[in-house]
């Protein structure tokens, strides 16, 4: 893979007729039986189904009509609707959900060419931050056999770091793309909220969820984003990037007043800063000047899951930690809810005031305050003041800001933590700044240089080792 993508390298050789749709499939289904024993990414194998895909693409192909993903192998979440296939978003009491429409995100997919050849693993419900179910069973990650990929969209994770397809649409109502792209080395973009069509769907969490890319590389992401975004926007063209970061203005926060971070992520975060500086940025330390926005996130999500599911016709087989999510928004008042509402539009001033007087159209923060952590670490963690206790709170509080306000959020690799796993770095910016946080992700990926300097997951020695 060059500085471009896997995604836009494959996409090349597919239009040169150096590789066929179906051949390219098969080597994927290959790989994906392989690393599927070890890692458990897949919840639904759709073979078949792709391959009759592949060999229309390649007609396609070969007389110039496809699309913009056209040919690529590429995999979507349990969670998200494909019209006839199982959709249990990891959940026994959804075993024997089958929509019969599919998302206007997974059909932008397949318009534009892709080969959807499976769905990726997540926990129940998508509601934590971990990938382990009941019903799917226990997802690793490929750095660590013994430590999570994050979730929720934690199987995607997995995918594009092992080279299951290029491509993975995730989706993100607290960092659920963004830890696991964080936790597994890979690229992970949130757009701004409602850049991306993603009805029909589960009806939790609509005002918290986007859909959007997982990917190697932010060309790669754009590549896919252009196919998503329901918008004129082509997001593969930018503006031509400057050789140095010269004048670029940029806020920088390592914990936002109020995160916890580990030293290692600490350490890695100011020696990228370090870079920038020394590339020419101009870098002001500032931050929205907000207490924490857990209580607010978990009010807004844990009453809205916990509220649409009771109006669900599917109540039994919940598991435990999904039942303990769920118990946890039952404890809230319908004035509760609305008041964390108001705090939402709190949260959106106060970031518009900062990017406002500094002037700047994109903040730096750590993604996750720590490295991948081991599949035992004991869940669920207690909330302040609350008798009931909840997974995926505070190692997560940098990302739930972007969820509650609809900003764009691209987080990409930036080193290696003292444990031997990724640690990475999220760039954020103003509702409706999608392209201009991608310029500056990608000029910040061509300076830390990762797939050079690291082997990513699909290459990793300790995974190989596995295989």
């Amino acid at each position: 893979m060059d500085a471009t993508g896997l995604a836009v390298d494959l996409s090349t050789a597919l239009r040169r007729r150096e590789i066929s749709a179906e051949e390219l499939l098969e080597a994927v289904i290959q790989r994906t039986e392989q690393i599927s024993t070890v890692l458990n990414p897949i919840a639904v194998k759709l073979y078949d189904r792709a391959r009759r895909t592949a060999k229309i693409a390649d007609k396609r192909l070969a007389n110039g009509t496809g699309g913009s993903l056209c040919g690529l192998p590429v995999t979507i979440k349990d969670s998200q609707w494909l019209a006839g296939v199982p959709c249990a978003n990891g959940s026994k009491s959804l075993k024997d959900f089958v929509p019969d429409r599919t998302s206007a995100a997974v059909a932008s997919l397949e318009q534009a060419g892709a080969v959807i050849f499976a769905k990726t693993t997540c926990p129940e419900f998508s509601l934590v931050g971990i990938t382990d179910s009941e019903l799917y069973g226990r997802t690793s990650n490929p750095w660590n056999l013994g430590r999570t990929p994050g979730g929720s969209s934690g199987g995607a994770g997995v995918a594009v770091a092992t080279g299951l397809g290029p491509l993975s649409l995730g989706g993100d109502g607290g960092g659920s793309i963004r830890i696991p792209a964080a936790f597994c080395g890979v690229v992970g973009f949130k757009p701004s909220f409602g850049h991306i069509d993603r009805e029909p769907c589960f009806p939790a969490w609509k005002s918290l969820v986007c859909y959007g890319p997982m990917a190697r590389t932010v060309a790669d992401a754009r590549l896919m984003l252009s196919a998503l975004a329901q918008t004129t926007t082509n997001f593969t063209k930018s503006k031509p990037r400057a050789e140095k970061l010269t004048g670029l203005r940029l806020i920088v926060s390592e914990d936002l007043g109020f995160a916890p971070i580990d030293t290692d992520v600490r350490d890695r975060f100011r020696r990228l800063v370090d870079i920038l500086a020394n590339a020419g940025a101009e870098l002001l330390y500032d931050d929205p000047g907000l207490p924490s926005s857990v209580e607010t996130w978990g009010t807004t999500a844990a009453y809205d899951a916990w509220k649409h599911h009771q109006e669900s016709p599917n109540q039994a087989g919940v598991g435990e930690i999904a039942r303990l999510f769920l118990e946890f928004g039952a404890q809230f008042t319908n004035s509760e809810f609305r008041a964390a509402q108001q705090q939402r539009h709190r949260i959106s001033h106060a970031y518009a005031r900062l990017f406002e007087r500094t002037g700047a159209r994109v903040l730096l923060t750590p993604t996750v305050g720590c490295e991948a952590f081991p599949h035992d670490r004991v869940f669920p963690e207690r909330i302040d003041n609350t008798s009931i206790e909840l997974p995926w709170i505070d190692w997560a509080g940098f990302l739930y800001d972007a969820n509650l306000t609809g900003m764009p959020s691209c987080v990409l690799p930036m080193g290696i933590g003292d444990d031997g796993l990724p640690v990475s770095v999220q760039l954020v910016g103003p509702t409706g700044t999608d392209i201009e946080v991608l310029d500056v992700a990608e000029q910040l990926e061509s300076l830390v240089n990762w797939h050079h300097r690291y082997a990513n997951g699909t290459d990793h020695a300790a995974f190989q080792e596995m295989l």
